[in-house]
């Protein structure tokens, strides 16, 4: 990967908003030059999705959100490609991860309720014959998502004890 390519894509990493524009200007590039960069990454699926981070506190929102360590054994030739596909072709699924350690994957999860979200692990994932154990945890509250502090949440801020 060129040089050029890493400093645009630290760039949107940072804001993905940026223009072509902004971005030529920040790099000393042409406009031109940098939107033709920007359309390569997309092209060779480098930049797979722009997006935008929530900040769900700040505004009502009954969904919820989970973590679920799936341990799972390996399928011969595959590995755990398959399963992973299978899993990640759930709507809820949202993230999902190989992992080292005490589990094998870890599935981030969007439900309306706690108990759709322990529906889907029970009745989707749990069901798969290579899987061996599942645990969840349920997202409380986010304090940091993809480098974003979350700040100006209600009831952030902490009364001082002294007088």
């Amino acid at each position: 990967m060129q040089n050029l390519e890493k400093e645009i894509l630290s760039l949107l990493e940072d804001d993905s908003r940026l223009s072509a524009k902004q971005i030529a200007c920040a790099l000393q590039i042409t406009e031109k030059q940098a939107a033709a960069t920007i359309r390569s990454l997309e092209e060779r699926g480098i930049i797979v999705k722009y997006t935008a981070i929530l900040n769900t506190d700040t505004f009502e929102e009954d969904a919820v959100e989970a973590l679920i360590e799936v341990k799972v054994t390996p399928q011969r030739g595959h590995g755990f490609d398959m399963i992973a596909q299978e899993i990640a072709s759930h709507d809820e699924v949202q993230n999902l991860y190989l992992m080292s350690g005490a589990y094998d994957l870890a599935v981030i999860v969007h439900g309306k309720s706690l108990r759709s979200v322990s529906r889907f692990v029970s009745e989707k994932i749990s069901t798969y014959d290579s899987v061996i154990s599942t645990a969840t945890h349920f997202i409380l509250k986010k304090y940091k998502v993809e480098g974003a502090v979350m700040t100006g949440t209600p009831g952030s801020e902490r009364l001082s004890i002294q007088p």
